[in-house]
C-alpha cells in the first residue's frame, strides 16, 4: 500500500460522525459520578475508526496499576481485569518509567510497533496484538496527583504522519480530564459539607455539658465510629504528664485493651508528647507504626490498626493534651487534616471551657462557704437543719444567707437575701450576716437588730437592698416563745405536729432603703413537735413545667419533709426537682422543736 493510500485509510470515512460521538461523550461526562462510566462510550467511539481494531485503557496510582480495560470487535463487550486478576495471570504491569514521565497535560507518548515481541511490552501490547493489531498509539492522561490513566489504540497498519487518531485521543483525554475534575470537585464539596455538618453536631454535643468528665466522654464517643474506630483523650496533669482521661472503641471488647495501651505503652507516650508539641494533626501509617502497639501486625480484636492520628489540644493559648484516633479502615477513609485539626480545636475549647467552669464553681463554693456558718449549734430541745442550693448557671456568688446564734438560753435564727449576685452582693452578704450575728449574740431584740443593720447599709451607700427575717426563741412552758421581725422577707411558716401549716404574721420594709424604717416584732408560741421553717424566695419562686410555682405546693412539701432526717435538705431537693424555670439561689433553715432534757 502506498503512502497516499495509508494516509487516506487513516482519515475518517464519510459515515464516521466523530463530532456527534464526541458530543455524546461530553453530555455523558456531565452526568456521571465516576469517570470509568465513560469507558464503553470511549471504546465505541474509537472502534468506529476504520483502522482501529482494539482499544485498551489502564488506570494507575503512581506506579501501581488499578485495572486494565479492553475492548475490540473480536471480544465484543468490554473486559476489565483487576489488579488481582492481572497478578494471577502473571502480568507484569509495573510502570516505573511511565509514572515518572506522566506529563501535566494529555500527551501522545509513543508509537509502538507490535510486531517486535509484544510479550515484552506488558498486557496492553499483548491484548492489542491478540486482536491482530500491528501498531499502537498510547495517550497518557494525567488526572492530578498520583492518579493517571493510559489509553491505547491498536491499528491494522502504521499510521500516517497526519493521523487524526492522535487528535481524537487527545480530545477524549480532554473529556475524561474535565469529567474527572468535576467529579473530584463535587466529591470534595460533598465531603466538606459532610465534615461541616459533623463538626457542627460535634460542637453542639460537646458544648451541651459543662461537667468536665461528661465533656471528655462526649469528645471520645462522638467520633467513634464517625471519624475512626478508636479514640483516646490525654490531658496534661499538674506534673506535666499526659494521662488518658477518656477512651472509646467501636468494639466493646477492645475497650480495656485500648485503655491499657493508652495508659502504659512507652512508644505511644513518646508519640503523644511529640504530637502535643506540634501545631497540626499528624497521621502515622505503615512503617511509622513500627515499634509500637499498632500496625498491620498488631491486632485489636481481630482488626489491624492501619493508621493512627494525633492532634494537639490547644485552647486560649495553652496546651491541654492530645486527641488520638485509631483507624482500622482503608487509608482513603481517614479524615482530612482539616477535619482532624478543626475537631481537635473544638474539642479543646469545649474541654477548656468545662475545666474553667469547674474551677470557677469550686472557687464560688469556697467563697459561698465563708459566707455561711460552718456548722449549726447544738441546742437542747431544738433540732436544726439548713440547706443551700445554687441555681444560677453563671456561677456568680449569690446573696442568700442564714445563721443560728446561741446567746444564753436563747436561740436566734436569721435568714436573708441580698439583691443580685456577684462581688458586691457577696460583700453585703458578709456585712449583713455578721452584723446581725454580732447584735444577736449581745441579745439585741430582732426588730432593733434589723434597724441597726438598716443604718449600717445606708452608711455603706449601697445601691442594693437586703431582705431578712430574725426569730429569737426563748424557753417557755410547753415549748418556746418566739419573737420574730421581718424586713421585706418571705414570711416564715410553722408546721404543726398534726401536719397543719400556718404563716407567721410579720412584715417590714427592705433594709438599706429608708432611713426611718420601723420594724415591729411579732410574738408567738411554738409547742413541742412544731417546726419553724424559714426560707428565701428561691424556694417559693421555683417555676414548674405547668407554670405553677413551688409556693402553691409548699404546704404539702412541708408535711412530706416533716419526718425527714434533714428536712431543710429535703425541701431544697423537692424544689430543685420541681423547677423548670428560674435561676435564684435557695436557702432554708428549719428549727424542729423537741422536748428539752
Amino acid at each position: 500500500m502506498s503512502e497516499d493510500d495509508a494516509r487516506a485509510s487513516s482519515r475518517p470515512s464519510a459515515g464516521d460522525d466523530w463530532s456527534a460521538r464526541l458530543h455524546t461523550l461530553w453530555r455523558a461526562a456531565a452526568q456521571i459520578q465516576d469517570v470509568t462510566a465513560l469507558a464503553d462510550g470511549v471504546y465505541t467511539a474509537l472502534l468506529a475508526h476504520p483502522d482501529v481494531l482494539a482499544s485498551v485503557g489502564s488506570r494507575w496510582d503512581a506506579r501501581d496499576v488499578q485495572y486494565v480495560r479492553y475492548s475490540s470487535d473480536v471480544t465484543g463487550p468490554t473486559v476489565t481485569l483487576s489488579r488481582a486478576e492481572l497478578a494471577a495471570r502473571d502480568e507484569h504491569v509495573c510502570r516505573a518509567d511511565r509514572a515518572d514521565a506522566v506529563p501535566h497535560s494529555p500527551k501522545i507518548l509513543r508509537h509502538v510497533p507490535l510486531s517486535a515481541d509484544p510479550a515484552a511490552r506488558g498486557p496492553e501490547s499483548r491484548l492489542l496484538a491478540s486482536a491482530g493489531a500491528v501498531h499502537a498509539l498510547e495517550c497518557v492522561i494525567p488526572f492530578g496527583g498520583s492518579d493517571w490513566a493510559s489509553l491505547w489504540v491498536g491499528l491494522a497498519s502504521p499510521p500516517a504522519e497526519d493521523c487524526v487518531l492522535e487528535e481524537r485521543l487527545l480530545q477524549i483525554a480532554d473529556v475524561l480530564i474535565a469529567s474527572n475534575k468535576r467529579i473530584v470537585e463535587y466529591r470534595i464539596h460533598d465531603r466538606l459539607q459532610v465534615e461541616d455538618a459533623f463538626l457542627a453536631e460535634a460542637s453542639l454535643q460537646m458544648d451541651a455539658s459543662l461537667d468536665v468528665e461528661e465533656t471528655l466522654r462526649r469528645v471520645a464517643r462522638l467520633a467513634v465510629p464517625a471519624v475512626a474506630e478508636g479514640c483516646v483523650v490525654h490531658l496534661f496533669s499538674p506534673g506535666d504528664e499526659l494521662n488518658p482521661v477518656a477512651s472509646a472503641h467501636v468494639a466493646a471488647s477492645a475497650q480495656d485493651w485500648l485503655a491499657e495501651v493508652s495508659r502504659a505503652d512507652s512508644w505511644l507516650a513518646k508519640v503523644l508528647r511529640a504530637g502535643a508539641e506540634g501545631s497540626t494533626s499528624e497521621v502515622l501509617r505503615g512503617t511509622d507504626l513500627l515499634g509500637g502497639p499498632f500496625g498491620t501486625d498488631a491486632v485489636a480484636e481481630g482488626a489491624p490498626v492501619r493508621a493512627l492520628s494525633v492532634s494537639p489540644l490547644r485552647a486560649r493559648g495553652r496546651s491541654l493534651g492530645t486527641l488520638t484516633f485509631l483507624y482500622h479502615r482503608d487509608d482513603a477513609e481517614i479524615g482530612s487534616p482539616r477535619l482532624l485539626d478543626d475537631l481537635a480545636g473544638r474539642a479543646a475549647l469545649a474541654i477548656d471551657t468545662s475545666m474553667l467552669y469547674e474551677q470557677r464553681r469550686r472557687h464560688v463554693q469556697v467563697l459561698q462557704r465563708h459566707l455561711l456558718p460552718r456548722a449549726l449549734p447544738d441546742v437542747d430541745g431544738v433540732e436544726l437543719s439548713a440547706a443551700y442550693a445554687v441555681a444560677d448557671s453563671s456561677l456568680d456568688v449569690g446573696g442568700d444567707f442564714y445563721d443560728a446564734v446561741v446567746a444564753g438560753d436563747q436561740l436566734a435564727l436569721l435568714i436573708g437575701d441580698v439583691c443580685g449576685r456577684g462581688a458586691e452582693a457577696a460583700a453585703l452578704t458578709g456585712l449583713a450576716r455578721h452584723t446581725l450575728r454580732t447584735l444577736l449574740e449581745d441579745r439585741t431584740p430582732p426588730a432593733q437588730a434589723l434597724a441597726r443593720l438598716n443604718r449600717a447599709l445606708l452608711t455603706e451607700q449601697t445601691t442594693r437592698f437586703v431582705t431578712a427575717v430574725v426569730a429569737v426563741l426563748s424557753p417557755a412552758p410547753g415549748g418556746w416563745s418566739a419573737e420574730v421581725a421581718s424586713a421585706g422577707h418571705p414570711r416564715p411558716l410553722v408546721r404543726g405536729a398534726d401536719g397543719r401549716v400556718r404563716e407567721v404574721e410579720c412584715s417590714g420594709v427592705f433594709l438599706g432603703v429608708l432611713e426611718d424604717a420601723d420594724y415591729q416584732p411579732t410574738h408567738l408560741h411554738l409547742a413541742e413537735g412544731e417546726a419553724l421553717v424559714m426560707f428565701t424566695d428561691g424556694l417559693t419562686e421555683a417555676k414548674g413545667a405547668d407554670d405553677s410555682y413551688f409556693e402553691d405546693h409548699l404546704a404539702d412539701a412541708l408535711r412530706e419533709s416533716g419526718a425527714a432526717t434533714d428536712p431543710a435538705g429535703r425541701l431544697v431537693a423537692m424544689s430543685a426537682d420541681f423547677r423548670r424555670h428560674g435561676d435564684d439561689d435557695t436557702a432554708v433553715l428549719v428549727a424542729r422543736l423537741k422536748g428539752r432534757a
